[in-house]
Order: structure tokens, then C-alpha cells, then sequence
């Protein structure tokens, strides 16, 4: 009888740039802990990964963890894995970046703990036959990825205790699949649970149980740091599993050269069964859990998810329009790519993965991880445009809907206007601060509202199934007082951007406005708009629309003029119809770090207010220092809300600010023309 393999690794990662308090923590109460209690057992073989960027914080912040660390891969105790540097979905980057990212983590493991890793940890466990080629060219032999990626392929869970081979184009890799049973169980269950279950399963050939998981689930999670190190969890596991006489603790690069591969195997393109759920629209994740309950009277779990599935990664970009916009910005200054160390620095950050997408955490909502994201491209902007004095225009379908985008680059500002979505300005960044003042969220529908409202409805705690990344079991949470989330639950039908173009009647009031329930008129705010000039400095925009009352259009067009120069936007709206008594109403919306601490005419911002008959307004932010100055031609009523938006988070539902919107609204006659200058100064 052969000993099973006890394959342990840890997977441990921040954002880039997350707030040292939050690394910090995970060092103190999970990364260093563990160390520590594996260093008195060098039996006690384990593997690990560590995303680039955090290496690098731990050996600047954290000597006395990092010298572990060297300590225990001298003595051979610990392997490393490697990965993305900066933790980017390898299937979202272009194929030269993935292997600068992965050459580069792998050059640090190397001349930091003598080790050249053969072993990769997939972000995200997002599998792509399209990276393969790439890994291979880096020097991988082996891949980690989900159980559930082979059970969704056809195989069954029983027989997935070892590693299989695969192959793209003849390039060759391993395999692993992680178990799904002992990921319920470590470190959560009594040490003598997942002990008994390895046991179980040694057999006559070199079985395996491969776990790797979240390191943070070693001391972060909630009651976890108190279980696993003040209970002794974590000792008493390490002891108990020396002391048997069918488990051996070994590592994924020893373990290849003892067993041979379970079989061949192809994968689909897919990640966690979890992330296919939230990467669906909200009503098609709400269905497929409903078609899933529907089916667990009659088939098992493992049944259910081989022929149940969800979307893929990539679909957040879909999604999302805030995530795709920061993910092709990327990729066009990949294509762009200048042969400067600190260009690359830069793009590579903002190749992170955490900030493009949404689950249980909070990635895309949080505005620090798109701050980030943004400081990045904008770094990569100002290394490639030094100033000139001269307004550069660029226009080209970026982003990949279809419709043109029109880039212009200021000495101080760099704006994206986007055709497709009514000419709106959907980028708005302050070369100097690095700043991105239009990084603000769309409000959407999100499957878990659907929770609440249910929740509401029953007039009682409702329970809903919860799933954590990198542990598919489901916990209960209660969703206490729902009543508390229902005046969040709005959905906006069009992206939250400036320049945005509404034809409203006399009863728009600030609510509706800010509840997106105001009757809309006009085809402006959400459709496209062509293109119809193009100067040194500026453009002109136009779209041939309506005005709708019940069956009824009648005729109307918009122009959109823009001139662009240092600090300054100027614009020029001009509406024609021959419809009389309605209201136009130009709308923006900024992002800033706190909301709450903007001035606006001076008065710091309370609440959702009205200031009527203004032809200018100017709102100061401390956080950059910086004034957005509007003037106009003639008196405009001012709205100004709070935009928060509700998402859902390990720690429950969470309200976040993204930023503050203001409507400009104006009364209509035969040709409305509203003309000014937005500076930030």
C-alpha cells in the first residue's frame, strides 16, 4: 500500500497597491504565523505562491517573514510556484506581456530563494488552451488548477487524486486538480477530518490529495486566526499527519517524478464553478440558481456542475463597461509598448486582475482598486506624451464595441469620449495627480439584489446561499433587516458618464433623478452619435434623434461641439426640435477619493440639493487639490446627488460612494443651445 501524497500549498495575494494597513494585517495574522509554526517541523514539506508585488512589500516591510521564507527554501522545505507578477488573468494579456510577467516572478524566486519554479499558479484558476503555449516558452511543466475544471470536461470527481497531462499545438503540461473535499475541510474542520480522508484514499499507486488554497484563509477569514494559531489548529494538523503511517507531505515537482499521469486530458475554458455564476447577467444568475435547486431533488452536487454551467472570465468585460474600459485602455498601450523600464512597470500593474471583476468581493465597485488601475495607465500616458503645448486627438475603436472612441491629450488633461454611448466623456484624467475624475460606476442590477428584494417581500430574515472564492462550501448568510437595502437597489438604464444627454418635462424632480426614474424624452443619453469633424483641437459630434410621447416621435438633433486646450474643455450643445415646454438636461458625473469632503460654491457636500438659476459652479477637491470650474451662457438649474452604489462583500452588503452627479437643466425652444467651459484647475 502506497502512502497518499499530501500535495499542500498556499496561495496568498493583495491588489497591487492595496493599503499597507490591509498587508500589514495579513502579514501579522496569517503569512508570518504560519511560517513560524512550519519552521519547528522541517518534515512538514509545503508549497506556495506569492504574487510578485507582495514578495517585494513582504522584503521591504517584513525582514523577519522573508528570512523565513529564504530560511525554509534552503533547507528544501518549501516550493515555490510562479505566476503573474502583478496577478493578471494570463487569458486577458497579450502573450508577450504574459511571459514578461511570469519570466519576471520567476527571476525573483530564483535570485531570492534559489529555486527556478516549474510550477504555476493560474490566477484565479481562469484556464485558457491559449496560454499553454506561453507557459512552455517560460519554462512551466506543471499548471494548478480547479477540480471543477475536469469535472465540467467529463470526468468524474473520484478519479482526479493525481495529475494528468494535456497538450496545445503538441506543447505539453501537468495537470493538478485541486480537491474540492479538502477545501471544505482545511483548516476549517478538526485536524483529524482531512487526515482520515487522506488516509482513506491511499491506494496501491502514488495517490494524491492536492490542496491549494488561499493563504489567507489561514488567519484572515473571519475566527480563522484564533482556530488555526491560539487553538493550535495548524500544529495539531501537522503533527497528526508526520505521525501517520499513510501520509507523506510532499511537493508538486517531487511528486511528478514518483507517479505517473492519471490520463490525457482537455479542458474547457473556465475558472471556479463560482466565478461562472457572478461573470452571468443578474436575471441569468438568478435563473441558473433557481434551475439548480430545481435539480438537487434529483442529482448530486458533482451531477449538477459537470453539466451545469455558467459564463467565463472574461464575460465581467461584458459585463461591466467600467472593467472593459480599463482592460482595453491596457491593452492599447501594450500594442503601443515603449521600450522604457518604467512604461512597463507601469502597464504590468494595471494588468491586475482583482479590480476588473465581482463576486463576493468587491473588485470593480471597490474605487481604490480603479484609482489604482487608473494611476497606472494614466503613468504609462504621461511617460508616452511629454508636454508639447499642442492638443493631440486620437481616434479609434479601443475599446472593441464597434463604434470609435476619440482620445485627446492636453498637456493637462486626457479625455476619452465615447460615440457609442451618446459622445459622452467616459475618461477625464489629471495628468499631474494621476487622477481619473470620471471613474465613477454605473449602478447595475446585481443577482443578490434579487435576495433582497425576496427578503422584503417575505417580510422576514431571509437565508441565501453563499459562496466563497477558493472554498466551494456554501455558508449561510442572513440578510438581516433588508428593508435597510431597498432604497440602493437602483438600476441606471445608461452609463454614468459626463456630457450625458437628457430631454426631460417640468415634474423631473432631484429624486427621480437620483433614483433614475425620471421620464426620458429624448434617444441621446445611451445611443450613438457620429462623428462629423475634426480639427487640431477639437470635434463636433451629431446624432439625427426624437422626442417620444406614447406612439408618437417627432424630429430632433443634437450637436456636440468640443475644443480642447491645457486645463480646459469647451463645449457647445446645440438641441433642435420644434417641441416646446420640454427641458434639456446635461448631466456628469465625477469620482472623487471622498465625496463628502468636496466643497461645492465653497459649502462643503451634505446632501442631495437643487441651486437654481446658476451660470457658474465650482467644486474643490482636497484630496487632489484640484477645481472644476463650470460657466455658461445663460442660467441653468443645478441637481446634485450622492452616487452610492450597493454591492455585496465576504464581510455582507456594503454601501460605496463613487462620486457625485450633477444635472444642468435648461428650458427647450426651436434650437436650445448651451454653451460653456469646464476647467480643472
Amino acid at each position: 500500500m502506497q502512502k497518499t501524497a499530501l500535495l499542500l500549498g498556499l496561495h496568498c495575494h493583495q491588489p497591487v497597491d492595496n493599503f499597507h494597513e490591509v498587508l500589514d494585517e495579513a502579514i501579522e495574522k496569517s503569512y508570518l504565523p504560519f511560517f513560524e509554526v512550519a519552521q519547528a517541523y522541517p518534515e512538514f514539506i509545503f508549497s506556495v505562491h506569492y504574487s510578485g508585488w507582495l514578495l517585494e512589500y513582504i522584503r521591504d516591510h517584513a525582514p523577519k517573514l522573508f528570512a523565513l521564507m529564504q530560511k525554509l527554501a534552503k533547507r528544501g522545505q518549501v516550493e515555490f510556484l510562479t505566476g503573474g507578477f502583478y496577478e493578471p488573468i494570463l487569458a486577458s494579456i497579450p502573450s508577450r506581456d504574459r511571459r514578461a510577467q511570469i519570466d519576471k516572478l520567476s527571476d525573483f524566486i530564483e535570485a531570492y530563494f534559489g529555486q527556478r519554479p516549474k510550477g504555476l499558479w493560474l490566477t484565479e484558476r481562469v484556464w485558457d488552451g491559449a496560454i499553454a503555449r506561453d507557459l512552455v516558452k517560460c519554462g512551466i511543466e506543471y499548471v494548478v488548477v480547479d477540480d471543477y475544471h475536469f469535472i465540467s470536461s467529463g470526468f468524474d470527481v473520484e478519479n482526479l487524486n493525481g495529475y494528468f497531462l494535456t497538450e496545445e499545438g503538441g506543447k505539453r503540461l501537468k495537470l493538478f486538480p485541486i480537491n474540492k473535499h479538502l477545501r471544505y475541510q482545511i483548516p476549517f474542520a478538526p485536524e483529524a477530518e482531512p487526515v482520515a480522508y487522506l488516509e482513506e484514499i491511499a491506494s496501491e499507486q502514488v495517490s494524491a490529495g492536492v490542496i491549494f488554497d488561499d493563504g489567507e484563509k489561514f488567519g484572515i477569514w473571519p475566527k480563522t486566526h484564533e482556530w488555526v494559531y491560539e487553538k493550535g489548529w495548524l500544529k495539531r494538523f501537522i503533527e497528526v499527519v508526520l505521525e501517520s503511517d499513510k501520509i507523506e507531505t510532499m511537493q508538486y515537482r517531487e511528486y511528478l517524478k514518483r507517479a505517473c499521469p492519471i490520463s490525457l486530458a482537455y479542458l474547457p475554458t473556465t475558472s471556479y464553478f463560482e466565478m461562472g455564476e457572478w461573470s452571468l447577467r443578474a436575471e441569468d444568475a438568478v435563473k441558473m440558481e433557481k434551475i439548480r435547486e430545481a435539480l438537487s431533488e434529483r442529482f448530486s452536487v458533482e451531477e449538477i456542475e459537470k453539466f451545469v454551467k455558467g459564463s467565463i472570465w472574461k464575460n465581467f468585460l461584458v459585463k461591466y463597461y467600467e472593467s472593459n474600459q480599463i482592460h482595453k485602455r491596457m491593452l492599447s498601450l501594450s500594442k503601443k509598448r515603449l521600450d522604457d523600464e518604467a512604461y512597463l512597470e507601469e502597464l504590468y500593474k494595471a494588468q491586475c486582475n482583482d479590480v476588473l471583476w465581482h463576486g463576493v468581493f468587491g473588485g470593480i465597485y471597490l474605487p481604490n482598486l480603479r484609482d489604482n488601475a487608473w494611476r497606472f495607465i494614466i503613468g504609462c500616458e504621461n511617460i508616452a506624451h511629454s508636454k508639447s503645448g499642442k492638443t493631440r486627438i486620437e481616434i479609434d475603436d479601443a475599446n472593441c464595441d464597434g463604434y470609435d472612441e476619440i482620445k485627446c491629450v492636453t498637456d493637462d488633461l486626457i479625455c476619452v469620449f465615447d460615440t457609442r454611448v451618446g459622445g459622452a466623456l467616459c475618461e477625464l484624467d489629471v495628468r499631474d495627480k494621476a487622477f481619473n475624475f470620471a471613474n465613477t460606476l454605473t449602478r447595475y442590477n446585481e443577482a443578490y439584489h434579487t435576495h433582497i428584494r425576496e427578503a422584503c417581500e417575505h417580510e422576514q430574515q431571509h437565508t441565501v446561499p453563499k459562496e466563497e472564492e477558493g472554498i466551494s462550501t456554501i455558508h449561510n448568510e442572513t440578510i438581516e433587516n433588508p428593508q435597510q437595502y431597498l432604497p440602493y437597489l437602483i438600476e441606471d438604464w445608461y452609463l454614468k458618464n459626463s456630457f450625458v444627454d437628457h430631454i426631460v418635462d417640468e415634474g423631473f424632480s432631484l429624486e427621480d433623478f437620483q433614483k433614475c426614474r425620471f421620464r426620458e424624452y429624448g434617444d441621446f443619453a445611451n445611443q450613438p452619435f457620429t462623428i462629423t469633424k475634426v480639427k487640431k483641437r477639437g470635434f463636433t459630434l451629431m446624432r439625427e434623434g426624437g422626442i417620444y410621447e406614447g406612439d408618437h416621435r417627432s424630429a430632433a438633433s443634437l450637436r456636440k461641439r468640443f475644443r480642447l486646450e491645457k486645463n480646459t474643455i469647451d463645449f457647445k450643445t446645440t438641441l433642435k426640435s420644434e417641441r416646446a415646454g420640454l427641458y434639456y438636461l446635461m448631466e456628469h458625473n465625477f469620482h472623487f477619493a471622498d465625496s463628502r469632503a468636496v466643497e461645492i460654491e465653497g459649502e462643503k457636500f451634505a446632501k442631495e440639493h437643487i441651486l437654481l438659476a446658476k451660470e457658474s459652479l465650482e467644486l474643490h477637491d482636497p484630496y487632489t487639490g484640484k477645481r472644476i470650474y463650470f460657466s455658461f451662457n445663460q442660467p441653468v438649474d443645478v441637481y446634485i446627488y450622492s452616487l452610492d452604489t450597493l454591492s455585496q462583500s465576504e464581510a455582507g452588503f456594503e454601501l460605496t460612494n463613487q462620486g457625485l452627479t450633477l444635472g444642468f437643466k435648461v428650458p427647450m425652444d426651436g434650437e436650445t443651445v448651451l454653451r460653456g467651459e469646464m476647467r480643472v484647475v
